[in-house]
């Protein structure tokens, strides 16, 4: 019997979900929410099926995340227009990950809305 050299993937629903909610670490290490999930996708990418296009789509995600805070900081001084903006960009960032780890838990391919596509 001869194997060749390609990798067989596995299906693994449960690691895309958890990596998807892994984001959800920013809320108490502040940057664990894109250190893990950076981590997993490495080391997984070529192992899972759909782990390479997922991790790109959280990473870009939680990248997007970021920018959009940078970017929302100065309009605080502007009519305190910034600190609404820091406030949907709170709830988007907890909303989307756990709505995306149930849908690819049944199966459904996710998204996430308004992130810039970064990592292609």
């Amino acid at each position: 019997m001869e194997y060749s050299n390609a990798t067989i993937m596995r299906e693994d629903r449960q690691l895309l979900m958890l990596t998807h909610l892994s984001q959800l670490l920013d809320l108490v290490t502040g940057i664990g929410g894109f250190i893990v999930p950076l981590v997993i996708w490495l080391t997984q990418k070529d192992k899972v099926l759909g782990m390479d296009a997922h991790g790109k789509m959280i990473l870009n995600f939680q990248i997007s995340i970021f920018i959009y805070s940078i970017i929302s900081i100065p309009l605080i001084l502007l009519f305190g227009i910034g600190i609404l903006l820091l406030i949907g960009i709170g709830i988007i960032a907890i909303v989307f990950p756990i709505l995306n780890a149930i849908k690819v838990n049944n199966g459904e391919i996710p998204s996430y809305p308004l992130s810039i596509e970064i990592i292609k």
